[in-house]
């Protein structure tokens, strides 16, 4: 391999530095297919004299994928380069190949960059990516966010060469004598994105000279709208809630931006949300009653609880059983606990129609389903929520309610009961007992 000469200012060097996304200092993984692109990542990172991790994901797709393997190990050992190599064993995902590609190829990259400890993992996207990404979008109908074709940063994940044409990685390598291998999957126009990049892209480069690079330069503009509207909308964000006024005073590009920053904090992979999912969010937060939900990708509900918004598990698997614990008391003074009149014989038991009680400290006898609402437990919850009954008397509505007609006054002997396996913290001005799993 030749080596550029110094002071080189060619458009990939040139392109990483400028990009501002890789800090002196960083140790970076840096995701290497063995194609052109990543190949001249690699090699601009060298020089720029980043600490680089390669790392290399066999999808076990085509006849041969080991080939590409041993290219890159190759390629590594001549650049004395670490190389992280890892080939698929397992089923692939559901839904399209090159979803499900895509989602084990980057759950690969989080682990190897766990295992090496890297600030920030480097993708060899280029400014063809970008158009052919806006391009792609636009055929399927997209906002602001799909506008920008693809963003520069997500999380640990950086692209550097956004603002690099593939034609300047191509003289890169020439320039170095580098033969990078040649994906055949970038000739099967089975897939949209080879099509948008053989068939359509020249289309209309030969109807509009110079709409390719114009797509490129409206990319640009979008994506500093966008980072403009994630700023806007993080203010908004009180870890992982936001109140419904903060939803519904914003524009709808802003609000659309907080329910895709709301299901990122609840661990929601991105991008997943299509505007379907971001329509039925932002109808929740219309006024209505609490209690209602929207259910999200990968197993995750948005939901009002009062006036806060909140995305939780969809299911709670190995949801242990909940624990009634009844024993003597001569009238203690312990948190979250109740303390029942003795000899009544106590079980748990779960919502059915018609149960009322009249609560300790409140006034007159209410329905369960309004202590519920009061106490703002979402109403997926409700059906599930243990409840403490006195032979079909109900007791204790747990972590909300007592009954003023079973509990003992302070210091009497009594029964001191305790609840494990409520399903949530809700709002109340009790400390009663009930402990969330």
């Amino acid at each position: 391999m030749r080596m550029a000469p110094p002071n080189n200012t060619e458009s990939v060097t040139a392109g990483l530095r400028e990009s501002g996304l890789l800090v002196t200092g960083d140790r970076v993984l840096a995701a290497v297919s063995g194609g052109p692109d990543s190949t001249a990542l690699l090699l601009a990172l060298i020089e720029a004299g980043h600490q680089i991790v390669a790392a290399h994901y066999d999808h076990a797709l085509q006849p041969g994928s080991e080939r590409a393997a041993d290219h890159v190990r190759d390629l590594c050992r001549r650049m004395g380069v670490e190389l992280i190599l890892e080939r698929r064993e397992s089923m692939m995902p559901r839904g399209s190949v090159q979803a499900g590609a895509r989602t084990l190829r980057y759950e690969f990259l989080e682990r190897a960059r766990a295992q090496t400890g890297a600030d920030v993992v480097a993708i060899a996207h280029t400014a063809d990516d970008v158009v052919e990404g806006v391009v792609l979008h636009l055929l399927r109908g997209c906002g602001l966010a799909g506008m920008r074709g693809m963003p520069a940063r997500r999380g640990v994940f950086v692209r550097p060469l956004l603002a690099v044409w593939r034609s300047d990685i191509i003289e890169f390598l020439e320039l170095r004598g580098v033969e990078p291998l040649q994906d055949p999957a970038n000739s099967n126009e089975a897939y949209a994105r080879v099509r948008v990049r053989r068939d359509i892209l020249p289309a209309l480069e030969r109807d509009r000279p110079g709409i390719v690079k114009r797509f490129h330069r409206a990319a640009a503009c979008a994506a500093a709208l966008q980072e403009s509207l994630e700023g806007i909308a993080a203010t908004s964000l009180n870890g992982a809630a936001t109140l419904r006024s903060a939803v519904t005073s914003s524009p709808e590009p802003v609000a659309a931006e907080l329910m895709r920053q709301l299901y990122a904090q609840a661990g929601g992979a991105q991008p997943a949300l299509s505007r379907a999912h971001l329509q039925a969010m932002l109808r929740l937060a219309e006024p209505g009653p609490g209690g209602r939900g929207v259910d999200l990708p990968h197993g995750l509900r948005l939901r009002i609880v009062g006036e806060a918004m909140q995305i939780v598990a969809r299911e709670r698997e190995h949801q242990p059983a909940p624990e009634l614990t009844v024993s003597a008391c001569s009238g203690c003074d312990e948190a979250g606990v109740a303390h029942l009149k003795p000899g009544l014989d106590l079980r748990l038991g779960y919502r059915t129609p018609g149960l009322r009680m009249r609560p300790l400290g409140g006034r007159g006898t209410r329905k369960l389903q309004d202590i519920f609402v009061d106490a703002r437990v979402p109403r997926e919850d409700r059906d599930v929520w243990p409840l403490v009954f006195a032979g079909d008397a109900l007791a204790i509505v747990p972590g909300i309610a007592v009954s003023a007609e079973m509990a003992t006054r302070a210091g009497e002997p009594s029964l001191h009961v305790t609840v494990r396996g409520i399903p949530a913290k809700v709002e109340s001005l009790n400390s009663l007992p009930g402990e969330p799993i």
